[in-house]
């Protein structure tokens, strides 16, 4: 029990010496699949993958979260020739239409990295106009056995245009979620993000959401409250309209002519949130990386302009403005989460280590090593994904290579911690029988 202690205290205690980005994402898609874009070199309308999968290639987000999604079709579209092109590292829950009324054509989902994160549930809470779609994920730390980091995702859409009624409407949207906050254990993490249509902070819905005496307290993580609507002062965190024009898209698969979608009026809106919750904002665990929030494709001088206007130059290049201005009338918000510590599957090889593996790191009965010459006082141990301690070693000549038998372990991963008098990140195998 001493060592089992002693390996989980070690385990933790490094992790918590490095860091890990957990890069967020929300896009609403307008109406994906079926409104097309123009393409000038075919002369005719095509599907808006292309542009898409430029857009996401350049966040490479860990969790992307959508709205507007139409089907399933467009789900798997998403999957397999935007994400998953050169790597598969990207999976997604079940897809699943609204619920919450008939009308299922706006349909909220995400796609996360299986190399971070681990989908544990999903579950759809029901309003009156959409169902805001709920995500709980783990983190793929070395001990999410026995410390489990969970981090709850919900994305929703609610009702759009001013007036009363519909303020009401969005009311009572965020009510449902607010109500089951009080289900959500206080030590887990939250991230709320969708396409809220809130025009300002002064809005019922808002105030709901913000709520100081709510189960679990949420917050805007850039402090940016305010009447957003048209007002200059708030152009840098505008998200939507990035149109002045939509000649270049039509609806229902092309079929129904230029002009047929996309809402035009330029950027002076910001629908788009990313919402977390005090705890993130405040952890020392998994935080909130100041100073990430951001619109992506916002170069902070197009208020009231379309996005790829050739005088809103800045970061943000005009070929990115431009993919952006030809797939939606949304921009994506982003921000970026941190772990303090390193997850089970990011590659030992981004970290500079003077203990190497030779060669592949799946090991059958025999794990090689190397070992810089500039090392001294060299000794082994080796846990399992529990962190419990499995072997010890006595090393070893830095000037060769050194063979470690572990033949008698069971199939499974494995972590190598060298003592040593300078810090050495712990090195993974994998014994395979």
């Amino acid at each position: 029990m001493k060592n089992y202690i002693y390996s989980i205290c070690f385990l933790v205690g490094f992790s918590l010496r490095a860091q890990t980005p957990i890069k967020t994402m929300f896009y609403n898609l307008m109406h994906f699949p079926s409104t097309y874009v123009y393409d000038n070199v075919s002369n005719t309308f095509i599907d808006r993958s292309t542009q898409l999968k430029l857009i996401v290639d350049e966040i490479q987000p860990d969790i992307f979260m959508v709205c507007e999604l139409e089907d399933g079709n467009g789900a798997n579209a998403i999957l397999n020739t935007v994400l998953n092109v050169g790597t598969n590292k990207y999976a997604m829950p079940t897809f699943t239409l609204n619920q919450s009324s008939t009308y299922t054509g706006l349909n909220q989902f995400t796609y996360y990295n299986t190399e971070k994160l681990e989908l544990t549930n999903q579950t759809e809470l029901l309003t009156n106009i959409r169902d805001i779609n709920w995500y709980t994920f783990v983190l793929n730390t070395v001990d999410k056995q026995t410390n489990p980091i969970y981090l709850e995702v919900f994305v929703a859409h609610l009702k759009a245009s001013t007036n009363a009624t519909n303020e009401q409407k969005r009311l009572d949207m965020i009510t449902v979620f607010t109500d089951n906050l009080i289900n959500i254990p206080a030590s887990h993490h939250i991230l709320f993000a969708g396409d809220f249509n809130f025009y300002t902070d002064s809005e019922p819905g808002y105030q709901e959401l913000i709520d100081p005496t709510n189960a679990i307290v949420i917050k805007d993580p850039i402090q940016r409250e305010g009447s957003w609507h048209n007002n200059s002062t708030f152009q840098d965190i505008f998200s939507q309209s990035p149109l002045t024009s939509n000649n270049q898209f039509s609806a229902n698969y092309g079929n129904n002519g230029a002009g047929t979608d996309g809402v035009t009026g330029g950027i002076d809106d910001r629908f788009d949130f990313i919402m977390l919750d005090d705890n993130t904002i405040n952890s020392t665990e998994l935080y909130y990386k100041t100073n990430t929030y951001d619109v992506f494709g916002n170069n902070e001088n197009c208020f009231n302009t379309s996005v790829n206007n050739t005088s809103c130059t800045g970061v943000f290049s005009q070929a990115t403005r431009d993919n952006l201005f030809n797939m939606s009338d949304h921009l994506p918000v982003t921000l970026e989460l941190e772990y303090a510590g390193n997850l089970l599957n990011i590659a030992e090889n981004e970290i500079s280590n003077p203990i190497q593996i030779v060669g592949s790191n799946l090991i059958k009965d025999k794990l090689l090593l190397t070992a810089s010459n500039t090392l001294e006082d060299i000794h082994a141990t080796i846990y399992n994904s529990y962190g419990q301690l499995v072997k010890n070693i006595t090393i070893f000549s830095s000037n060769s290579i050194n063979t470690i038998d572990v033949s008698n372990l069971s199939a499974g991963m494995y972590y190598l911690q060298i003592k040593s008098k300078q810090p050495i990140h712990p090195l993974k195998f994998i014994k395979i029988h």
